[in-house]
Parts: C-alpha cells; structure tokens; sequence
C-alpha cells in the first residue's frame, strides 16, 4: 500500500471514530425515549444465533433449582447448583470476544502456574516473559497496561516500577473458574482507560443446594512438575444450604530454577506463590449478594529478565457484589479494596547485592451497571465507576555505599494519586433474527498528581529539582466509543464489523519516574530488555482508532465444527513509546547513547503515532464420535500482527506469527490430548530499544488422564523433544551471560534472549468429595 493510501485509510479511520460520539448520543437518547415493554432481548453468546422472543407477559424471575450441565474435570454432586441465570444479559454481543471455561484453565495448570499464560489460548494473546507466575498478557500486539485485567470486576493497579505484580498473578490457574478477553473493537460497557483488550476473569461463583438438606462439595488438587523440580496443592470447597453459600478456593506451588533443551539452568526462574479467597454469597428472590475476602503471599520471586527480583509481595482485599433481576432489567453493582506492599531485592546465589525497593500501593473502587429492557428488541445499558489507586515507592538508603545510595531514601513515587471518573451509555439493539446492533459512548476522566521526591544524595538534586519545581498535576478527559453490526443470515454462519475509539491515560510511573542517573533508570519498565527508563510529565493519553471484521461459520447445532477469521486495523494517536535519552552533563543520556546500536541504552516515554494490523483465526472439528472410539475434535488457531510507529520505528514486544495444532481426544474416562506450537521468527524488533531478534521453533505437547468417579490423574510431557529455543517476548537475559564491570563485580551482556523451558514431565492428582 502506498504512503498516499496509508495516510488516507488512518485519516478517514480518525474521522468515523472520532465522529462516533454523534450518532451515538442521538442514538442513546432515542432509545431511551421508547416504550417499556415486559419482554427482553435473548442474550446472545459468542458466535451464536441470536434469537428474539415474541412479546409476552414478564414476571420478576424467581431463584428456583435447576439440573446443573454435565461437568468436565472433577465431578460436582447433583444437588450443588449455580444461581439461576439472570435476564437481560449484561454481557453485550461481541463475536471477536472468546471465553475460556474452567476446564480450560485446569487443563493448562497440568504444566504452568501462570494464569496469564490461558491468554496464549486465545488467538491473538501473547505474554510477555517476566516471573514464574507473574507474566504480563498481550492482545493484538499490545500488553502490559494496555490490556485491562478485572479479577470479579477489581481493578489492581501495578505497585513495582518492573510491575512484578499484575492482576493475574493474584489467582492460581486452578482458581479461574472462566476467563473472557475482549479484543480490539470492544463495547464501551466493558471498560475504559485500555486500548489493547479487556480481560474479565471470574473465580469461584456460588453453588447452592436444590433441597433442605445442607451442601457440601470440596476438591483437593495436587501437582509436580519435573522442570524446575515444581510442587503445590490447590483446594476448593464449598458448604451451602437454598440460599447461602461459603466458598474457599485457593493454593500453594513452588519451583525452583528451570533448566533450557540445552541443559542449562536459566538462573533467577525460582519463585514461591500462595493465594487464597473466602467468599460468603446469599440469594432471594433474583437477588445475589457476595462479599469476597483473600489475599496474596509471595516470600521470592526470581526474574532473569530484571536486574532485581521479588524478595516479597503480600496483599489483601476485600471485593463486595450484588446481581439483583428486576421487571425493569438488571442491576450489578460492586466495591472493592485492595493493598498490597511489595519489595524488591536480589535472591542468592543468582544475584548477590544490597539494594532494598519497596512499594506500597492501594486500589479502591466501585462499579455500577444497569441493563435496561426499553422494548421487545432494545437493551439499554448505562454505567458509572470510580477507581482511585495510591502509590508510595521508596529506596532505603545501602550503609557504606557512598552517595550512590547513601545517605537519604531515595523518593521514587511519592504519594502517587491517580483517580478515574467513568461514565458510560450503551444500546444494544435486535432488529429481526438477522441483524443486531450495538452503539456506545463513553467518557473517563483521569486525575493524576504526585508530591515532591529526593534522591540518595546530592548527586541526583539537580534531576529532583527539576522535578519537584514543575506543576505535575494533570486532568485527561478522555472520550470513547464502540459501534458494532452483527448480521447472521442462516444458522450457520455470522458476520460482525466493528469500530472503536480506546483512549487509555499514563501511568504514574510512565509520568514521573524522574531520575536520569543510570542506576536509578534501570531500576524502572517491566520490558525485561535491560535498557534503563525515564518518566515524561508532559505524555498524553494514547487514542486507538480501530476497525474489526470478524466472519464466522459453524454447524447449526454449534458442536461438530466451527471456523472464525478476525482481521483488524487500528491508528494509535499519541502511542506511548520511547526516545533516547539526551541530556547535557549526563554520564547516562549522553550524546553516545543517542547512537548505540548493541548496547543497552537509556530512554525516555514519548508520545508517537502508531499503526497495528493483523488477522486472528480459530476453529475445530470433530473428526470422530462414536462409541467404540470415543470423540475426537481438531482444534487449531493462528495470528499474525505488525506494529509500527508512522515514523518507521517497529513497536516492541510484538509477537511473531504463531499458531496451534491439536487433537483433544475423549474415551469414557480417558482424556488425551496433542499439541504443535508453532512460532515464526522475530525479525521484525525495536531499533531504539535494541531489541533482539529470535529464531522460529516448534514445541509438541501430550497429555492423558483418566477419571473415576471423583478422582482424576493427569499426565503429561511439554516440550517432548527438548528443544533449545529463545522466548520471542521473554526480554533480555541479564543473569546467564556476564562480563567483568569496570565499577567491580559484573555486568549483564547484551544480545542474549531468554530461553524457553525443555523437557518437562508434569502429573496432577485431583480427588472431589
């Protein structure tokens, strides 16, 4: 496509999003104004037809027992049922959406504990490598804060400058009981302050008895894992009468170093991890009330990317929900709270030194949401949330060290305020059995600030002066919004087109982290490259302009086959990238770093425009079902994504083009499955970062298990041929390959990758009571 075409496309791009705040507030206030009617539109699940009820006479559901569905996994006992499904749906129709059950997330914990790994599942996800449990998901070719994670709607904001502590790290896979990643072009109701994807992850829901008689239900789950001599125990259990149910789920693992194909241990991969929740849940009469209480300990967490390691993390929170079905719709509200306190430091024998970070951090939020039923055909939605996160970020000063790190705390962050204000309307409309439309406008205001910081000594006053001199308050009003058309012709096939505008405001330490000494930069990013960061109080809000069509075909019945193809564009104004750093005095941003071509280097968050596009693509067939061989489906998926800045600059961490193969086979109760993982080479990289290039490979997964009755035995071999291969989005290797430092001790070599697990043989043991 040719220069002239390309600035046309992203100019006529920005005109239909940015102009979609019109229509869409004529078309909200429309809906609103039409006659109530007592019936709802059928909520419409992902690549289903959607199917509009006749108008009829609406009572106020009741909580009545139902037959729960059969149940992969561990058995559940009949008489232990979820609460009734509520109408309207408060999930809006999104076919480039896609859900991940339980079953899925106990299927991969066979062979990891990180629970953002599901996210590869999905075509499209990606991680970026960072902990043993604490890796950071990846959508569309972005990641990190880009992609908003809700664990039962709480939002848990990064207290570490290398965000060593994401939202996903605070449920064991075992824990998730479905997983949704919205991709793209997602409805306004979903969220805000993101531009990549949204990730909503459910644990635990409610089970009560059918009958007088008291429920209880538990399962105990233990594992090993050869590579890295890995271990733990997840439990879950349940006792419930018609109308309370108390709920624990939770789990302890660790592992030690795990060793690449080629037999070499990748140092500093150890970690330890517990998580636990109590939840307490009442329902009356299409009313649901829980309130969840659990919290986090993690005693080390090593990281071969980061020049520290987690040293400790320990976290509460407190979450409140209530799910209430009315003749007018449906109302869904929560509150949360969540603290954590963090430090970093290095753990022995891999890193040997003394440098003491600590953080400590607090989110506090509500959301609101009503689903309104206007008539036969129209779903009104409209919402209102808060979050507002405080950060405090500190360094104790090394005794001995000179004025390197001696003899004040050095003041990172100091209270550190970031409040978001969100305000949203949305309408969902089903024509006809054919067409289904979905509009939705959104505002977010961002309120951000911090106090005054010092450094170590009066090497670094020069750089805190100039910081604590500026006016560092800042207010983004941001505004977004989502139309989607939804056409499904026959039973056997749905076409959705979709355009959003995403608006996502800086972080705190994107805007002021604020030394440019080089010690202190390379203590901040959670990009694993080795390179050094600077915040930037002037960024702006980045703005993705984005356009979806998604095509989908399946058997009428939706269970032997089914194929959907996702092609995207999306315009990133004001993206949130990076600069060599220059400054004049400087031993760090100096005029030399402003060349570098194979050395880390020191830089600095800048806005850019950016351009991403891509194709997803995922289906399955059932090649076999029958009696004497039981059922056995294909599955496979694969994605391809390019991102650039419009000045020529390639994005970082943008994933290769990969794909999956697999054979999922089931025999009575025996379970098995194969796997090919498949993954191009990574030439395309970041210039300015001096990011590595990685080399394709191919990694082949089994499994097998069997159940009875209510005990499960799980094998399996990941990566059977014990490859050598380098993690495509796994960062520089700053442990494993060192040299003589001319300040003493050693120093990490640029133009090493991370490599990625060998051979590991991994079995589970699961027994349900």
């Amino acid at each position: 496509m040719s220069s002239v075409s390309c600035a046309g496309l992203r100019r006529s791009l920005l005109l239909s999003t940015s102009l979609l705040s019109l229509p869409l507030a004529a078309f909200a206030v429309s809906a609103i104004a039409l006659s109530p009617s007592p019936a709802s539109a059928q909520a419409a699940s992902s690549l289903s037809t959607i199917v509009v009820d006749s108008a009829k006479p609406r009572a106020k559901p009741r909580v009545r027992a139902t037959t729960p569905s059969p149940q992969r996994g561990p058995v559940i006992r009949d008489a232990a049922v979820p609460p009734p499904p509520a109408a309207p749906s408060s999930e809006p129709v999104s076919a480039s959406a896609t859900t991940l059950p339980g079953s899925a997330a106990v299927t991969r914990s066979l062979g990891t504990s990180d629970s953002a790994s599901l996210i590869t599942d999905i075509p499209g996800g990606a991680v970026w490598g960072a902990g043993g449990v604490s890796s950071l998901p990846a959508l569309n070719g972005v990641g990190a804060d880009r992609v908003q994670v809700a664990i039962n709607s709480m939002l848990i904001s990064p207290a570490c400058p290398n965000e060593m502590n994401p939202p996903l790290s605070f449920v064991n896979p075992q824990m998730i009981a479905s997983m949704r990643a919205y991709l793209g072009v997602a409805p306004v109701s979903v969220g805000g302050d993101y531009i990549g994807g949204k990730i909503d992850v459910t644990t635990a829901p409610p089970l009560f008895a059918t009958g007088p008689s008291l429920l209880t239900t538990a399962t105990v789950s233990g594992f090993y894992r050869s590579n890295g001599n890995a271990y733990g125990v997840d439990a879950r259990a349940t006792i419930a009468n018609q109308d309370t149910s108390v709920t624990y789920t939770g789990g302890w693992a660790r592992s030690g170093n795990y060793k690449a194909g080629n037999g070499m241990t990748v140092k500093s991969t150890l970690w330890e991890v517990q998580n636990h929740a109590v939840s307490i849940s009442r329902q009356s009469a299409g009313n649901l009330f829980t309130l969840q209480v659990g919290g986090q300990f993690i005693p080390y967490q090593g990281y071969v990317n980061q020049y520290m390691d987690m040293v400790s993390n320990r976290s509460m929170f407190v979450n409140g929900r209530y799910d209430g079905v009315f003749d007018w719709g449906k109302l869904e509200t929560s509150a949360f709270y969540h603290r954590i306190r963090h430090t970093m430091g290095f753990i022995a024998p891999d890193k040997i030194a003394d440098m003491p970070m600590d953080t400590r951090g607090t989110d506090l939020g509500y959301n609101i949401k009503a689903s309104v039923i206007a008539s036969d055909h129209d779903l009104i939605r409209i919402g209102n949330e808060t979050h507002a996160y405080r950060l405090d970020d500190w360094w104790d000063p090394v005794p001995g060290s000179g004025m390197m790190m001696s003899p004040n705390t050095f003041i990172n962050i100091n209270d550190g305020r970031r409040t978001r204000l969100g305000t949203f309307v949305e309408w969902e409309r089903h024509w006809n059995r054919e067409w289904t439309t979905l509009f939705g406008l959104r505002n977010d205001v961002v309120w951000m600030g911090t106090g005054n910081v010092q450094g170590y000594s009066s090497m670094y006053a020069a750089d805190a002066a100039r910081f604590n001199g500026r006016d560092r308050d800042r207010t983004d009003v941001n505004f977004d919004g989502s139309a989607l058309i939804r056409y499904t012709p026959n039973a056997i096939s749905q076409f959705e087109l979709g355009f959003a505008r995403k608006t996502r405001s800086p972080n705190l330490y994107e805007r002021y982290t604020w030394s440019n000494t080089a010690m202190a930069m390379k203590m901040i990013g959670w990009f694993g490259d080795g390179n050094g960061y600077v915040g930037n109080v002037d960024l702006a809000p980045e703005k993705a302009h984005t356009v979806s069509f998604t095509a989908a075909w399946h058997d009428p019945a939706q269970k032997l086959w089914e194929v959907r193809v996702t092609p995207y564009y999306s315009y990133v104004q004001d993206y949130i990238d990076v600069n060599r750093c220059f400054v004049a005095s400087s031993s760090s941003c100096n005029a030399a770093n402003l060349t570098k071509s194979s050395a880390f280097v020191f830089l600095q968050f800048a806005n850019h425009d950016a351009e991403l596009y891509g194709v997803n693509l995922d289906g399955r067939l059932t090649a076999w079902d029958n009696s004497a061989y039981g059922r056995g489906v294909l599955r496979g998926q694969f994605a391809y994504v390019h991102g650039q800045r419009t000045d020529g600059v390639n994005l970082y961490h943008v994933m290769p083009v990969n794909a999956k193969l697999g054979l999922d086979h089931e025999l009575g109760g025996w379970v098995n499955g194969i796997e090919l993982q498949l993954v191009g080479a990574k030439t395309q990289v970041s210039e300015v970062r001096n990011e590595t290039t990685t080399s394709a490979y191919a990694l082949l997964n089994l499994r097998t298990g069997y159940r009875w009755e209510n005990v499960r035995l799980d094998i399996g071999v990941d990566n059977v041929f014990d490859k050598f291969y380098t993690l495509p989005l796994g960062g520089a290797d700053l442990v494993d390959y060192r040299a003589a430092s001319m300040m003493g001790g050693s120093s990490p070599i640029w133009g090493y990758g991370v490599p990625g697990m060998g051979r590991s043989f991994n079995t589970r043991l699961t027994v349900s009571f």
